[in-house]
């Protein structure tokens, strides 16, 4: 390639992130060059700020979400480039015959659970629910219709009556749900 980043990561690197996310050398690459260009301050890591300067994300009513789940395995608020393509493989199209765990079905709901679980305690709470959807509609819907659609979806997927959803309850919910496709970007075609 003979670009920046392209010497920047080892081959054996590239070897190991294969491994781990299925991406493809070129793929990784690729990211890595997005990558590069994300972090203003080479310093080999990216910070908050430096996801919210993407103006696709920004935009997005889930941005601070999203953005959380990049730092979900980050000590230091910083993320490096490994755990940048761990996060990006849970949206990998998935292929039949070439499983991965970061993209299997299991993989996409924990990761869309944890969008929905606020407080990291492995349920989604009336109040969590009622967080997210007010961020995903913003003023379109009332607050008596948002409580109402929270309520049902509460009632509807508590299985135990604790009145949380838990992560079994929220599979169980999206069971009919072709989440392998929808939670799949086609981003290094």
């Amino acid at each position: 390639m003979g670009n920046k980043s392209s010497l920047l990561l080892r081959e054996e690197e590239i070897a190991q992130i294969h491994e781990e996310t299925g991406f493809t050398p070129n793929q990784i690459e690729r990211l890595y060059s997005r990558f590069t260009s994300l972090d203003r301050n080479d310093c080999g890591t990216l910070s908050r700020e430096d996801f919210l300067r993407i103006p696709e994300l920004a935009i997005n009513p889930l941005c601070e979400r999203i953005v959380h789940s990049f730092f979900a395995d980050s000590n230091d608020d910083r993320v490096n480039f490994r755990q940048f393509t761990r996060v990006l493989a849970h949206f990998r199209p998935i292929k039949p015959n070439k499983e991965n765990r970061l993209n299997s079905r299991e993989e996409k709901l924990r990761f869309a659970f944890k969008m929905y679980d606020l407080d990291d305690d492995e349920t989604i709470s009336r109040d969590e629910l009622l967080n997210i959807l007010q961020m995903m509609v913003g003023a379109n819907i009332s607050q008596d219709q948002l409580n109402s659609i929270a309520e049902r979806t509460i009632v509807e997927a508590d299985t135990v009556g604790g009145g949380k959803i838990s992560f079994e309850d929220f599979c169980r919910a999206l069971e009919r749900t072709e989440v392998e496709q929808k939670m799949s970007i086609r981003f290094l075609n």
